[in-house]
């Protein structure tokens, strides 16, 4: 078992990484449990629909879902 050390001091300022932290980090952001992963589907959507959407860039496919919670009225 690895001992962890925290990295933050006592009033909150981060302290400077050694060759441990390096050594155990990982990249990303832990998985999900299955049952709360998104899951990919296929769908037609009207061109204005999808342009609405995709007009403000990246991240038009979380504004999406985002809508699709709000109507379903599960946000």
């Amino acid at each position: 078992m690895t001992n962890h050390r925290s990295y933050i001091d006592e009033d909150g300022e981060a302290l400077e990484l050694d060759e441990q932290f390096f050594k155990e980090a990982k990249r990303g952001r832990p998985a999900l449990a299955p049952e709360q992963r998104k899951r990919q589907v296929t769908m037609m959507l009207d061109p204005d629909v999808i342009d609405h959407f995709k007009k403000e860039g990246r991240g038009w496919q979380t504004r999406m879902n985002a809508a699709l919670r709000k109507v379903a009225g599960l946000s």
